[in-house]
């Protein structure tokens, strides 16, 4: 069941957050056009109610998913994802638009609760980091190739051609995910109801993660939501040559995910992590300073390498810590830690863009990184002990 179950919450992962991405790959056309988006700021109302909203309706799920199949719960989010990116083309006004695309991050809410926590329930702590290397690589796989395309297809096409593609592949990868699955009882016979003190216990359990959950979730919000504007309108680099250079970025933590479980061995979890946060942090102040193009990619590549690093770790170490009933509440949390922190600072990043340039978000991110390094380089000893 174990290798089904990570199959699928795979092709789940690379689905979901290739959707995430290829909506705000559209927003520097639509923005350069003054169509819908005619304001930096719109980009970040956006984002931060898009990531409010998946905050949100994670609990929710988080809540009721000891009630259902995982294969009902991805059953219910890949069409919800596909139905919600075909709507969105129909949009002509910003209201509009922002009504559907709030719509498609609710059902952008289900992975990160459920899918996570049965890769985690699956596999033995011997084999966590693996696993979750693999379904954080295939994540990143799949806004990899969702970058590429959408990048291409808007600059040739206009910017709907991207969302019904998308739509198609991921009702096709959805559907594939599913019968993978369709005969997998995920139902325990010791059925578990979260309530507000188990909620407590959970939060209490991964709280010394949270400020690395929360550094992560807001790179990966201005990054998706900012770097394809800052390439585009401040080196002026084509739609279609910056969905090539953010899928290089993605696809460099690809890799560094899927060899996640082999550097961990080789380094520890611990060493790993420490030099993710501080590698992240230089790099993003390279980024947000760098007068020329060629600096800038440099520069957001390294940073993608260290980033990367990240979520796996972090991840790994949720899962070997908590007990399996609560699992799904500790992914559920980290997950919200990521969405709201994202959420706060890409509202930020539309305010600092707008009135300093679209650079600054990244110089603001490179100050938070050197918090979170030095948090937990003062905690080292403490989390040396950990599983």
């Amino acid at each position: 069941m174990k290798k089904k179950v990570l199959f699928s919450a795979s092709l789940f992962h690379a689905l979901n957050d290739a959707a995430t991405v290829t909506v705000p790959m559209v927003f520097p056309l639509l923005y350069s056009q003054q169509f819908i988006i005619k304001k930096y700021f719109h980009i970040g109302i956006l984002s931060n109610l898009g990531l409010l909203i998946t905050f949100l309706f994670q609990i929710i799920i988080a809540n009721a998913s000891h009630k259902h199949e995982y294969k009902h719960l991805l059953l219910l989010s890949y069409l919800g994802i596909c139905l919600s990116l075909t709507l969105m083309t129909f949009s002509s006004t910003f209201a509009t638009f922002m009504i559907i695309y709030l719509t498609m991050r609710i059902f952008n809410s289900f992975y990160h609760s459920i899918g996570l926590a049965w890769v985690s329930r699956t596999h033995s702590s011997q084999r966590m980091d693996f696993a979750m290397g693999i379904q954080s690589g295939s994540g990143n796989l799949g806004v990899l190739i969702a970058f590429v395309s959408s990048g291409f297809l808007a600059q040739s096409l206009g910017w709907k051609v991207p969302l019904y593609v998308w739509a198609c592949a991921g009702f096709v990868l959805g559907s594939i995910s599913f019968f993978a699955v369709r005969k997998v009882s995920t139902q325990s016979e010791e059925i578990f109801k979260p309530d507000f003190s188990s909620w407590m216990e959970t939060l209490k359990n991964i709280k010394i993660y949270i400020p690395g959950f929360a550094f992560g979730g807001a790179c990966w919000g201005t990054t998706v939501f900012f770097a394809p504007s800052l390439l585009n309108h401040r080196f002026e680099v084509p739609l279609g040559q910056t969905g090539l250079y953010l899928a290089a970025w993605i696809g460099i933590g690809t890799v560094m995910t899927y060899f996640f479980g082999f550097l961990s061995q080789r380094f520890g979890r611990l060493k790993l992590s420490l030099y993710a946060f501080s590698g992240a942090t230089v790099f993003l102040f390279l980024l947000g300073f760098a007068p020329v193009m060629e600096l800038a990619l440099l520069s957001l590549f390294f940073f993608g390498t260290f980033l990367f690093l990240v979520y796996p770790g972090f991840q790994s170490f949720v899962g070997n810590e908590v007990p399996a009933k609560n699992q799904a509440q500790a992914f559920s949390l980290s997950a919200n830690v990521q969405m709201l922190s994202g959420a706060l600072v890409v509202l930020i990043d539309g305010f600092l863009s707008d009135t300093f340039g679209i650079n600054f978000p990244f110089i603001f991110l490179g100050i938070l990184g050197i918090f979170v390094s030095l948090f937990y380089l003062s905690k080292s000893h403490y989390l040396a002990q950990k599983p």
